[in-house]
């Protein structure tokens, strides 16, 4: 029977769900995997929470030098998160001869190139299941599941805090204000929120998960990102009377124009899949030349969620003595010859205030003709005495042209202002 070490560095909500499951499945694992995994040694700063695990004083390790100087350490498990303290971990624990399974997107997203090219170079494993979509196995999908397609696109649900909000904001009507603060106090949100409500989080794991499925490099740079800070729920309102759910979407798609990659609140018809995806769940759906239509549904954070990630890597590691690199040139940059597309095409949802008096509906529609964009539908909203609102969905259109129609209409006397511009799939 193959045996392994491992290494945990962070025994916060994940590192301690990783040691939870591998202790109390040890001898599942034995049984059904045929691996003997042990738990050598934790690398954890408060060492109350390492004793309050059951974990023994001397598999307390003082330092990273004393994980990675370990003889019977094989895998190095990182969970601290960050890029400060975790890239030096990593990078030591890679230079010593440990393969890492690391949870870290921001990391991954951010230093993915040189930390291959370090494990590359050693001859171990880089594993990053859970640094995408918690305990939904999406990366090995990619991997390993779906070689026989060309994978046209990948859009999901990736980041389960904004989920959360929008949905409290959809069926409970809160705010966007309201429903922060509940996330925060149950703990989906952050003090800091700004990681998750604008979009970061969600374009870390967009640019990994993109350049796995369309084989070539995504980086973050390369991703388009807004977050769900201004969303009002009157949108979410409107949007519901005409048929659509908002969701906060990781949007990849292989074009023959180029890769076009986006993170961005999305009206979605109610009858999409991903619409009833709610509270903190993630999903991921992805097209395959091939196999068509795949979708992934799951818990997208946790301690056991994103710990049965991790677990799987481990259990990958400790199985296999060859490993996965990127298909693709891995670089910082890129490669040059990839086309991003930038000035991508979509239907929009347009909410305007206006004075409420014959004409301004006219105006309006005028200047989406001038600017060459077809109206698929339009509502107007009488509201207080003298004011209304203007609802248009247009049909598909270029970005670069609904800005110039949004210039147009805040030099219109009778546009207040423009409310919302939401994209819609």
């Amino acid at each position: 029977m193959k045996k392994a070490g491992v290494a945990i560095l962070g025994l916060g909500v994940v590192g301690g769900g990783t040691y939870q499951i591998l202790t109390e499945k040890k001898e599942y694992f034995k049984k059904t995997q045929g691996v003997d995994i042990t738990v050598e040694c934790v690398l954890e700063k408060n060492l109350d929470r390492a004793r309050s695990l059951g974990i023994e004083e001397e598999k307390i390790a003082k330092s990273i030098e004393e994980v990675v100087c370990n003889p019977n350490v094989d895998i190095v498990v990182e969970v601290i998160g960050g890029t400060g303290v975790a890239k030096t971990f990593v990078t030591k624990a890679l230079k010593s001869g440990k393969s890492v399974v690391t949870s870290n997107k921001e990391l991954f997203a951010k230093h993915w190139p040189e930390l291959e090219a370090e494990a590359k170079k050693m001859n171990v494993g880089l594993f990053f299941e859970a640094s995408c979509v918690g305990g939904v196995p999406i990366i090995r999908t990619l991997q390993e599941g779906m070689q026989a397609n060309k994978i046209l696109s990948i859009k999901g649900i990736i980041n389960g805090t904004t989920n959360y909000i929008l949905t409290k904001m959809a069926y409970e009507g809160s705010s966007y204000e309201e429903a922060l603060k509940e996330a925060q106090r149950l703990g989906y949100a952050e003090f800091d929120p700004t990681a998750d409500v604008e979009g970061f989080d969600a374009t870390y794991k967009l640019s990994i998960l993109s350049s796995l499925a369309f084989n070539k490099k995504v980086c973050i740079e390369n991703v388009y990102r807004e977050g769900i800070s201004a969303v009002n729920k009157k949108d979410i309102a409107y949007g519901k009377e005409m048929g659509y759910t908002l969701k906060l979407l990781g949007i990849g798609k292989d074009t023959e124009k180029g890769v076009e990659v986006r993170v961005h609140p999305t009206f979605i018809k109610n009858d999409d899949p991903l619409a009833s995806v709610n509270d903190s769940f993630n999903a991921v759906h992805l097209v395959g030349d091939a196999v068509g239509e795949i979708m992934l549904y799951g818990r997208g954070a946790g301690a056991l969620p994103t710990g049965s990630a991790i677990v799987s890597d481990v259990i990958f590691a400790a199985k296999h003595s060859e490993f996965f690199y990127a298909g693709f040139e891995n670089n910082k940059k890129g490669n040059k010859d990839t086309k991003f597309v930038s000035d991508f095409t979509s239907k929009y949802y347009i909410r305007m205030s206006v004075t409420d008096k014959p004409g301004v509906l006219a105006k309006v529609s005028s200047v989406f003709a001038k600017t060459n964009i077809s109206i698929f539908e339009v509502r107007q909203v009488s509201e207080n005495e003298g004011t209304a609102q203007i609802i248009v969905v247009t049909h598909e259109c270029n970005e670069s042209l609904v800005k110039k129609a949004i210039e147009k209409f805040q030099k219109l006397e009778e546009v207040t202002a423009v409310k919302a511009v939401i994209r819609m799939e």
